[in-house]
């Protein structure tokens, strides 16, 4: 596998999705009910490819994952070729970027000595989609990228 088995629940929710992937490949739902019941192996391989699948069509069409930790937030733009970041660190050993009260600290605090700022860029062109699946299996969410371009603003200014 390339990525990672999707859920049960993701598996039901993307039924009628799964349903027109074995269609393709020539499996109705006599053969898949036969496969599952006598060649469980071969189920789980066709769900593992459908994993696949679904996970390169989702990547492909990432723009922006944020991560927050307790004293780090990472902000990412996700270009073709490249991801761009901003890592925001603070030295106070009291503030949780996981928290509401985190984040107000940060609004106020943006430019003060408890905080540091980086830029960063990382070349992805080798395999854009795993290397943005390894930020989101690390705790990245995926984003409309409000934080990512609010701050490349307040920045750039």
């Amino acid at each position: 596998m390339k990525y990672a088995r999707l859920t049960k629940e993701q598996l039901e929710e993307l039924h009628p999705e799964f349903i027109t992937f074995l269609a393709t490949q020539s499996i109705d739902k006599i053969e898949w009910d036969d496969i599952k019941k006598n060649r469980p192996h071969v189920a789980e391989q066709e769900i593992d490819l459908f994993s696949d699948v679904i996970w390169d069509k989702a990547l492909t069409n990432v723009s922006y994952i944020d991560h927050f930790s307790k004293n780090y937030i990472f902000l990412f733009k996700c270009v073709d070729e490249a991801v761009f970041s901003w890592v925001v660190k603070t030295n106070n050993p009291q503030i949780d970027f996981v928290s509401a009260e985190g984040i107000h600290w940060l609004a106020d605090n943006l430019f003060s000595d408890d905080v540091e700022i980086t830029r960063g860029r990382k070349d992805i062109s080798a395999n854009r989609n795993v290397a943005l699946f390894e930020i989101i299996k690390q705790g990245g969410i995926i984003s409309k990228g409000e934080l990512f371009n609010k701050l490349d603003n307040l920045i750039n200014q």
